[in-house]
Order: structure tokens, then sequence, then C-alpha cells
């Protein structure tokens, strides 16, 4: 599975937590990321990343094409709710993609947990079905 990993400056050591929590599920799997967050999540967990540019240097929209080609699966996408983005146009770009191609994704930690742990248990094997 293409697992892509987005997330704002606040939310990069809560990504890098997330990943060190569950680098035994993720290593089973292609990740890609933004630029920051691939080279911060790839140094404390060694785990081999894909980066693109930055999020505001057009890596997110890197990703956004990548999942219109459905060529991503999943996204965990850690967002700062609170301080706005000037690029988050972009973002929401992001996740409507994401809702256009049912690619499953998380904006916080508790709904990627749930992902992660279906991912863990074989219940994500829902392209299957849709391509069927």
């Amino acid at each position: 599975m293409n697992i892509a990993l987005i997330a704002h400056d606040t939310k990069k050591e809560l990504m890098v937590q997330f990943c060190i929590a569950y680098c035994g599920i993720l290593s089973h799997h292609t990740l890609l990321a933004t630029g920051a967050t691939g080279k911060t999540v790839a140094e404390a967990t060694g785990l081999n990343i894909i980066r693109f540019l930055g999020g505001s240097q057009g890596g997110s929209q890197q990703i956004a094409s990548r999942i219109g080609c459905d060529e991503i699966d999943m996204l965990l996408f850690f967002r700062d709710p609170l301080n706005p983005k000037p690029h988050e146009p972009d973002e929401s770009v992001l996740l409507r993609l994401c809702d256009v191609h049912n690619i499953p994704y998380a904006t916080n930690i508790a709904s990627a947990e749930m992902l992660i742990h279906g991912l863990e248990r074989g219940d994500l094997d829902w392209r299957e079905y849709v391509r069927n």
C-alpha cells in the first residue's frame, strides 16, 4: 500500500511519534511524504520514505497528483487547525481528491490510529471492491 505523510510544522513531532509507534506496520508499505515531514520522520525512524518538495513549495500538489492517478492508497495529514496557512486552499483540494477517489485519510492522531489498526488487521482491502 502507498501511504502519504504530511504534517504541518506544529504537528511534525506528533507525526514522528506516530511513525515510531507504528514503525513495524509502516515498514511493510511504501511511504511518500512532503519534504520536511519525510526528512524528519526518516531520520527519527529509519523508514525508507520517498520525498517530494516541501508542502508550501508544491509537495502537497505532487501528492495530490498521485492521488488523482490512483497511486496513493492512504493519506495521513496531521494538520494544525488553529493556525491558518497561506497554502490552505491547496490542502482542501488534497482532501477533496481523497473523497473523490475513495482514499482514506486522517487529519489527526485519533483517526490515524483507527486507519493504521485497520491496515494491520487487513480491513483496508476496500480497493478490490471499488475497482471490481
